[in-house]
């Protein structure tokens, strides 16, 4: 038994916040009962109607790997009308997001609409490694780098990265390229990092997730993941 609400996101069709919104607003019913209890829970045999819409528990899960272009929403919707992730991928299942990419950031992002992945590929216990191309402006030093390595603390917790290497250095521009590894999700950490040692991030790109990589795709490109990849991401620890 689970929440209505995750079990709600777990099949794709919008967000746990906004799965109790509309718990709150007497939208959703349970086998022919109106619910509005948070707490309330459910199995995937429950029949579960959302504003007169029978939610499909056990629909085909697809996943995707996008090469995300910069001003693009990591999100579903978005209230200012800007383009999201999902707007690039030609489907007609409710997918979202695994986790999230900067509005400036390029690169490597997951979309799909199995909820039990995305909970174990974004839960913090599961330390899944991201590696960043970071451009930032000026030149990082040697100091810096073991400053670095040794972990730098951000908001009261320390973040070590997995991995770091100074790709190179523009003297001319003042800007140095950095590729760092993190297992950390929070919000604008890798800016954060930089930015605690006075070096802004500039541009900033995500080359892998987990053992996934852009490979050959071109920047607004995408491609579906394999059985094969599906599998090995369910067997991460």
């Amino acid at each position: 038994m689970e929440r209505i609400q995750k079990v709600i996101a777990s099949c794709g069709y919008c967000s746990r916040r906004k799965a109790e919104e509309l718990l709150k607003e007497g939208k959703i019913k349970v086998n022919g009962k109106i619910v509005t209890d948070l707490g309330f829970k459910v199995n995937y045999n429950d029949e579960i109607i959302i504003n007169g819409e029978v939610l499909d528990a056990k629909e085909d899960k697809v996943y995707y790997l996008l090469y995300k272009p910069s001003k693009v929403v990591s999100s579903v919707k978005d209230d200012k009308q800007r383009a999201t992730v999902v707007d690039m991928i030609d489907t007609k299942k409710r997918i979202y997001p695994v986790g999230r990419l900067d509005y400036d950031t390029t690169g490597l992002l997951l979309l799909t609409n199995d909820g039990i992945l995305t909970n174990r590929l974004t839960h913090p216990s599961n330390e899944v490694e991201k590696m960043y191309l970071a451009k930032i402006k000026g030149i990082l030093s040697y100091q810096e780098v073991k400053e670095l390595k040794k972990g730098i603390v951000i908001e009261d917790r320390k973040v070590i990265p997995t991995y770091l290497k100074v790709k190179s250095i523009n003297k001319n521009s003042n800007t140095t390229n950095v590729l760092i590894g993190i297992v950390e999700g929070r919000n604008h950490i890798i800016k954060k990092i930089f930015s605690a040692i006075n070096h802004p991030v500039l541009k900033l790109k995500r080359e892998t997730y987990a053992f996934l990589n852009l490979d050959n795709l071109k920047v607004g490109e995408y491609r579906e993941l394999t059985v094969k990849e599906v599998k090995k991401l369910y067997s991460l620890k």
